[in-house]
């Protein structure tokens, strides 16, 4: 696998596709994932109303399930919105955040694993808690378990699809210290789900490419006040020449 190949492949094809993303995320998060996704090109909505998420659902080519804000009408919209996808075979990433800090919450985000959402992306914590092991790779039970492919965010991100692996260590600290980042990394997988069929694809793509990013807005910002508008700068002109100078990331088989 050409990863930066891929990776440019990906980002130009939602350059030209501008594919639609419904989000339901997290109140904390919800301006700047509509940001990230205009920038690389793609098409936001947000809407939480449970009588109106299966039209956007309908309407759009990815979904994303964010549990940030697990309230009410949040409980309302997610069932509904999983449902539509998973009935209409649109791609849609379950991103489980903070499900180690509430049993509910994991519980419920349990729910919708079984639903097989077609990437599930969460750090080490969220993984660990949802696979319910403590070991190593989280990701790798998450990813054989429930036929999907498991992106675990660290200093190394790791995905796991089948029978396959990737390592990717391209970010920048300052990431871990801003909200939403993660948040809108997600969304920028569904984006590339979107216009990538093969999932394990998608999510290497994503995260060299969010990872990437990172890397060149902290060489073109002060702090973290001026690193958000330069994360959105750096992914809106990120190409493959910045890929092949930056991209470290390999692909490996699976561990048995």
């Amino acid at each position: 696998m050409d990863i930066v190949r891929k990776t440019t492949s990906v980002l130009a094809a939602i350059r030209k596709q501008r594919p639609r993303v419904h989000c339901i995320t997290n109140d904390a998060a919800q301006a700047f994932t509509a940001d990230v996704l205009l920038a690389v090109g793609a098409e936001p909505s947000l809407t939480l109303t449970r009588t109106e998420v299966p039209d956007f659902v309908a309407s759009s080519d990815a979904l994303l399930i964010n549990l940030g804000t697990l309230d009410d009408t949040r409980l309302a919209a997610i069932p509904v919105a999983v449902a539509f996808a998973v009935q209409n075979n649109k791609p849609w990433v379950l991103d489980p955040v903070f499900v180690h800090r509430s049993p509910g919450r994991c519980d419920y985000a349990a729910a919708l694993l079984a639903e097989k959402p077609t990437v599930v992306r969460g750090n080490q914590s969220e993984c660990a808690a949802l696979a319910g092991v403590n070991g190593a790779e989280p990701g790798r039970t998450i990813a054989d378990g429930f036929d999907t492919v498991a992106a675990v965010t660290a200093e190394t991100d790791i995905v796991f699809g089948p029978g396959v692996e990737a390592e990717i260590q391209n970010g920048h600290a300052r990431m871990n210290q801003l909200t939403a980042i993660g948040c809108a990394g997600s969304a920028l997988l569904a984006a590339c789900l979107a216009v990538e069929e093969d999932p394990f694809v998608a999510s290497v793509a994503a995260l060299v490419a969010w990872g990437v990013a990172g890397e060149v807005a902290e060489t073109n910002s002060k702090g973290p006040g001026t690193f958000r508008p330069a994360l959105l700068d750096a992914i809106h002109g990120l190409k493959g020449p910045m890929l092949k100078r930056r991209a470290k990331a390999k692909v490996s088989s699976g561990k048995a």
